[in-house]
């Protein structure tokens, strides 16, 4: 599929055939997909939690949410963020690199985030919506819909899935064939409520 045709048909699919599944190739296929996308300084604070479990989704479903896509989905993925990745053996970031890059740049991954937990956690959050954008973009060219969901209760669920204490919990995103098309766009606004030139002011 085109990227402007993904880009443009892709949207939140709520109702989804919960009898499909996705093959072993197909999920791979959509998670190297999803880990293409840039991260600062190559540090992919993403992690993808595929809740497979039927009882489990249907406790996240009945507990915390109530959204049908969280059962019915063929596949359904918490994404979430290690917001300590920088600080992480961040040499394996620029493993292939040549060893003067790689020594600067481990250097300055540490001056730029060491004792700033905000920028920390913006951008492992910043890495997730990059790595969802991505996923969602091939499921869609994959010939798949998707809903990306942040409805749930998610002090919850992190607890219900054991979230490490450093992580951030991110939205959940659903994948699978749709049952029933989504509803009309509501409508974008228009650029010229949204793009400036050099200054806001």
């Amino acid at each position: 599929m085109d990227t402007f045709d993904a880009i443009y048909q892709r949207r939140s699919v709520k109702h989804f055939d919960p009898d499909h599944r996705l093959t072993a190739e197909e999920e791979r296929k959509l998670l190297e997909a999803a880990i293409q996308a840039p991260t600062s300084f190559n540090i992919q604070h993403w992690r993808f939690l595929i809740i497979r479990d039927p009882q489990l989704r249907q406790t996240i479903r009945e507990k915390y949410g109530n959204q049908a896509q969280m059962t019915d989905a063929s596949l359904l993925i918490l994404v979430a963020a290690d917001v300590n990745a920088w600080d992480k053996d961040p040499a394996r970031y620029w493993r292939n690199a040549p060893q003067e890059v790689a020594n600067y740049l481990v250097g300055a991954i540490a001056s730029f985030y060491g004792g700033k937990p905000q920028l920390q956690r913006d951008e492992a959050q910043r890495s997730i919506g990059m790595a969802m954008q991505n996923l969602m973009l091939a499921a869609k060219a994959m010939g798949y819909d998707s809903c990306p969901m942040i409805g749930f209760d998610l002090q919850k669920v992190a607890e219900l899935v054991k979230l490490p204490a450093d992580y951030a919990i991110g939205p959940m995103v659903a994948i699978g064939k749709r049952t029933e098309d989504a509803r009309a766009k509501g409508g974008q606004t228009p650029l010229e409520e949204l793009v400036w030139e050099n200054s806001f002011a």
